[in-house]
């Protein structure tokens, strides 16, 4: 195990032979062909990277989805950082995000460009958007409740949820506090978890005990990462007089919202909702909806729609700003707690506050998918996108990445 974080350190015999430029264009690849999602992404590292090439071991790559599922942020994008960090140290981490975000980015700010210069005056490109805001419904919903499934097991979590989810409704997502909210409610629900679950973790982990003794860590080895991620986790939370629109916004905003964001990306849509729509005005739900619906059509992280948000404050420089600031605070976390895999595993308080998370998280995701509901256009198509989205991706498992272009076209031929 790696035993400090720096741009140089290795880990593991076979990492010497790999080049920074055999990750660059590898991860190339996978970004530019992995549709389908988070296991879609991580099936086609593990056929590679373990595979093919056997740099790493089934159970390398089991321990980096284990970390990024307990960590906040984009568990696809934190999982090829670990991968990167464990073949190349930081180095590779960077070349292996930098490449699989890539051409996700490139496609997401070629539409947020082809929407911001022309949706205002062609209604042709209107009626397509219209028909992603039914589909984009189902989908938020169908992954509620596919995750619901999982974390949601009796009494307990039933009402953690629907606590979650009133309190987010009913709160004026237009004052001072609704920034805060989303925050709030993971961090109480993350105390909650840990008062109802430590016991049945703590009973779990001594089953499961490995007898081997954990290794010692190093405190100073992370103390400077976690001390960047602190930083910018305040810089979110404490109001700073910045121009709205300005580049150091969106950098401070995303960043801060990043370390947020536990449980994949569907986590991201309620609490960027709140913020750029809401709290800031940076787009309007309609739109919102729009930049999740071209996030979705991409082989990246749902998380790629910062781009789209950032090219309609800023432009391109916007996009490179914003989709820096909510993939690299997660990434530098992710490689920062990979020295400390095994502690992480065995925390009673971590594990049991995130069992409280998990089903506060989905009911903000429910209330997000009604709130965008409200944008959909009163329209009988709009009834029958919606259904038809949801019997594709529950009866014939259709990929969201055929569904959201499909929804376009019957949008253009219906609105």
């Amino acid at each position: 195990m790696v035993e400090q974080v720096n741009f140089d350190s290795y880990d593991g015999d076979d990492s010497k032979s790999v080049s920074l430029s055999y990750l660059f264009w590898n991860f190339l690849k996978i970004g530019s062909t992995a549709f389908g999602g988070f296991m879609a992404l991580v099936s086609v590292i593990e056929n590679i990277i373990v595979g093919k090439r056997k740099l790493l071991t089934h159970e390398d790559m089991l321990d980096g989805i284990s970390l990024a599922s307990v960590l906040p942020g984009p568990l696809a994008a934190n999982v090829v950082a670990y991968v990167g960090y464990r073949l190349r140290g930081g180095w590779g981490a960077l070349m292996t995000t930098t490449a699989v975000l890539l051409p996700s980015f490139a496609l997401v700010t070629g539409l947020a460009h082809i929407y911001t210069t022309t949706s205002q005056d062609n209604s042709t490109l209107d009626s397509v958007f219209a028909g992603f805001i039914p589909a984009v419904i189902a989908i938020i919903f169908s992954a509620a409740y596919r995750m619901s499934q999982k974390a949601v097991t009796g009494w307990k979590e039933i009402a953690i949820l629907l606590a979650s989810a009133i309190i987010l409704a009913n709160v004026d997502k237009k004052s001072d506090i609704g920034l805060y909210i989303p925050v709030i409610l993971i961090a109480v629900s993350g105390l909650i978890g840990w008062f109802l679950y430590r016991h049945r973790v703590e009973r779990d982990l001594s089953k499961n005990a490995n007898s081997s003794p954990q290794k010692q860590f190093n405190w100073k080895s992370i103390g400077i990462p976690l001390t960047i991620l602190v930083v910018c986790l305040l810089l979110y939370l404490v109001p700073l007089p910045l121009a709205q629109n300005s580049l150091a916004k969106l950098a401070t905003t995303f960043a801060g919202m990043s370390l947020t964001l536990f449980g994949g990306g569907y986590v991201a849509i309620p609490i960027i909702e709140q913020v750029v729509v809401h709290t800031y005005d940076w787009l309007t739900l309609p739109e919102f909806g729009s930049a999740i619906a071209v996030g979705q059509i991409t082989p990246g992280p749902i998380l790629i729609s910062a781009a789209f948000i950032g090219y309609k404050v800023q432009g391109i420089m916007g996009a490179l700003v914003s989709t820096f600031a909510i993939f690299a605070p997660p990434a530098l976390l992710m490689v920062t707690m990979s020295n400390i895999l095994e502690h992480i595993k065995q925390s009673v308080f971590i594990q049991a506050a995130l069992k409280g998370v998990r089903p506060a998280v989905i009911g903000m995701i429910f209330i997000a998918g009604i709130v965008l509901a409200q944008t959909a256009p009163l329209h009988w198509a709009s009834l029958l996108i919606f259904a038809a989205s949801l019997i594709g991706i529950w009866r014939f498992k259709l990929e969201v990445v055929l569904i959201i272009p499909l929804a376009g076209l019957i949008g253009l031929l219906l609105y």
